[in-house]
């Protein structure tokens, strides 16, 4: 693919073939990403398709990166059409003024020049660009090849008739092609660089294990296999040096590891026996072996990989205006192209005594007809137009932005988040593990008379499941040396708690309302004492067997360093911030009163977390979510914006557009700041793109003639270096500091 035509029609043709819902065509990465049923096509079937029609495909695997086996060949082709250059360049120094150079200024030399650069230096452009218009799909190489093509063949006929007195121009298709070639290298490295972030995050992944079959000593020997031979329940060995192959769990050793590329995070983590450790780490100082959990496309460099290619290819709402231009363009260049020769054949007799510009340096009368310059102003606007930059100006923008984001640790699903991100006005936080560590602790035990502390923590141990308060009391009763209560049936009550049961008696375990929906009431000692915890920010979490309450633990979670700064600096960019949480108002107002935040909803159940965020859409808000829990999920989905930490539920982190890798708040605002960065360049590279069509088509096409004219090798020069330069523009987005 080489403009943004090109990509409409292949989006086009996937979307027409019968199966197929969606299609996403990425210019920079060369990638589509498509939704489709399996029961009515197979990816094969749709390679084959846009092979035929002119676009050559293969399929793509995640893990692997794409190999330009072309490379050589497209370098000696460059090398050569620069050689050709040179020559047709010198061989016209006499018609500059210059010196006579003898063989080099015959026109048998000439057309032997322009012959090989179409049969062999450019030949792929020419092919392409013909099968592009055999098949309804022009492109930027079919305005080339019919540039090429015309220039070639009217300055054979020249030469074959020359009793027509017309003038041979062999030097126009060796300097475009030439010019084209050169450019789209520079591009193609341009590109390169913008893609360097994920052929980074790639090769993290190590190509060989050194697989153990004793995971008793580090001792053990091992023996070097390809990653992909690796099973699950494996043990592979990892010395210092060597990079984790797999997501797995320390069995034996202990040691640091540098995760600084998959969280941006440069201190490296301290990890022992039964720790996670996560493929693409530097394992620093210690020797271990590794139970493997996860190969393959499972790992979460595999994931992270697949997000951001994922988030590549989708595109921003403002690059739909580009694409719906693009779709079009080369059509309506085309007909430009046409109306132009017709009008200079119709008035070029007006202007064909005068000089056609200081770089030609030639009377046109001299040598020329009105059928030759309405020719060569007709190739020229073929030449000079350039849909590649249009069909740039977004993607490599995003490219660049997404790539700097997963570097600094921060998943973002796409161009369309991007766009999002810039009109974010209200962030709501859940409190929980999001504003707070999620490391709850247990102050105080109230139990009633006749229960115990201990058989207090035991019951509500017992009966919960993966949150972080329930994780906090089974790790308060481990540390005690509690055994805990075998649950013959356990229910998770959304926004309220847990219903279990336990030794044929209902026990709850939850907040206030789960009590007071079943009828149970407070003794007044409870009471009096749940008030003043309560009003020192402390989370109560009540415990009733049978029809009686038995006791009240207290929580505390401690706030994140960085929440306060976070919350102020949003609201400095004039964010409105929100605060929604299923705890107690008490204790949701602390932290609102901690942290300066206004708004606060408290006891909220998850249905009614989405209600606000549809409420906060009512009012014309672009509204964000950020939460971490399983409770969170329905908000996220009905937010705008929908962001959670590593390390959330499965759940929250498939539907959340944002995913903080490094645990760390203040990366929202370094997500907001990228988003505005990236936009900026986006706006222009669109402004240049359209710009440059605007300002030198008309210039192509004679609006100043007499006094300026583009020929056909300037006006080539001129379209390769417009897609460099919107290329280079995104690239300066890598200076981008938060």
């Amino acid at each position: 693919m080489k403009c943004a035509g090109c990509v409409a029609a292949v989006e086009r043709q996937l979307e027409q073939h019968s199966g197929v819902a969606k299609a996403n065509v990425n210019l920079v990465t060369e990638i589509a990403i498509i939704e489709y049923s399996p029961s009515l096509v197979q990816p094969e079937d749709l390679a084959q398709k846009l092979t035929a029609n002119g676009f050559p495909t293969q399929l793509r695997s995640l893990n692997q990166p794409q190999i330009n086996s072309n490379q050589q060949e497209d370098s000696s082709n460059l090398v050569l059409a620069l050689l050709l250059v040179i020559l047709s360049g010198v061989g016209h120094l006499e018609h500059l003024g210059g010196p006579h150079i003898p063989y080099l200024g015959s026109i048998q030399l000439h057309w032997a020049l322009a012959t090989i650069a179409l049969s062999y230096t450019s030949r792929s452009i020419i092919l392409e660009g013909i099968k592009g218009l055999l098949h309804s799909s022009p492109n930027m190489n079919s305005l080339v090849a019919l540039g090429a093509l015309s220039s070639y063949f009217a300055s054979l006929i020249a030469w074959l008739f020359p009793k027509l007195g017309w003038e041979c121009f062999f030097e126009e298709p060796v300097m475009l092609l030439g010019f084209i070639l050169l450019g789209r290298t520079i591009e193609k490295s341009a590109r390169n660089r913008a893609k360097s972030s994920l052929t980074n995050l790639i090769s993290l992944q190590p190509k060989l294990a050194s697989l153990v079959l004793d995971g008793s000593s580090l001792e053990a020997e091992s023996i070097e296999v390809p990653i992909e031979q690796i099973k699950l329940g494996d043990l592979v060995k990892i010395l210092p040096g060597q990079k984790i192959p797999v997501d797995g769990r320390i069995l034996v050793g202990s040691t640091t590891l540098d995760e600084s590329m998959l969280t941006g995070e440069s201190i490296p983590v301290a990890k022992s026996f039964g720790d996670i450790v996560v493929g693409g780490s530097l394992n620093q100082s210690g020797t271990i072996i590794v139970q493997v959990e996860r190969i393959g496309s499972q790992t979460t460099l595999a994931q992270i990989v697949e997000a951001v290619e994922t988030a590549q290819a989708r595109k921003a709402p403002v690059q739909q205006l580009a694409d719906k231009v693009a779709g079009y363009f080369t059509y309506g260049v085309m007909s430009a192209a046409a109306l132009t020769f017709a009008y200079w054949l119709w008035r070029g007799s007006l202007v064909i005594s005068l000089p056609l510009g200081a770089h030609h340096h030639q009377n046109i009368s001299s040598s020329s007809s009105p059928l030759l310059l309405s020719l060569k102003l007709a190739i020229s606007v073929l030449v000079i137009a350039c849909p590649c930059a249009l069909g740039l100006a977004t993607p490599t923008a995003i490219l660049v932005g997404t790539g700097i984001a997963a570097q600094k640790g921060i998943l973002i699903k796409g161009g369309d988040i991007l766009e999002k991100l810039r009109q974010l006005n209200v962030l709501i936080f859940d409190k929980t593990g999001t504003l707070t560590l999620g490391r709850p602790t247990i102050t105080d035990y109230l139990p009633i008379e006749g229960i115990s502390s201990e058989k207090l923590l035991q019951i509500a141990s017992s009966a919960q499941i993966n949150h972080p308060y329930g994780i906090a009391m089974q790790e308060a009763a481990k540390e005690r040396n509690i055994s805990l209560i075998k649950v013959d049936q356990i229910s998770n009550q959304p926004g309220r708690g847990i219903i279990a049961q336990i030794d044929t008696q209902q026990v709850l375990v939850g907040n206030k309302q789960l009590l007071q929906d079943h009828g149970i009431d407070l003794t007044e000692d409870l009471r009096e004492k749940s008030i003043s915890l309560a009003e020192q920010g402390k989370t109560l979490v009540y415990v009733s067997q049978g029809e009686n309450i038995i006791g009240i633990l207290a929580l505390v979670d401690i706030l994140r360093p960085e929440a306060e700064e976070t919350v102020q600096k949003l609201k400095s960019r004039g964010i409105q911030v929100v605060l929604a949480t299923g705890d107690q108002i008490a204790v949701a107002q602390k932290i609102a009163d901690k942290l300066g935040i206004e708004q606060v909803y408290a006891s909220i159940t998850p249905q009614g977390k989405a209600q606000i965020v549809a409420k906060l859409q009512e009012q014309k808000n672009t509204v964000g979510m950020i939460g971490d829990g399983i409770n969170d999920a329905p908000a996220l989905a009905q937010a705008d914006l929908g962001i959670s930490l590593a390390g959330a539920s499965d759940i929250t982190q498939q539907v959340a557009d944002v995913i903080l890798m490094r645990h760390n708040l203040s990366d929202v605002l370094v997500a907001l700041e990228l988003s505005q960065a990236t936009f900026s360049k986006i706006q222009q590279n669109l402004a240049f793109a359209f710009g440059y069509n605007l300002l030198f088509i008309p210039l192509a096409a004679g609006v100043a003639l007499p006094y300026f004219h583009l020929g056909p090798a300037l006006a080539g020069a001129f379209m390769a270096s417009s897609s460099i330069l919107v290329v280079l523009n995104s690239l300066l987005l890598n200076r981008f500091k938060a």
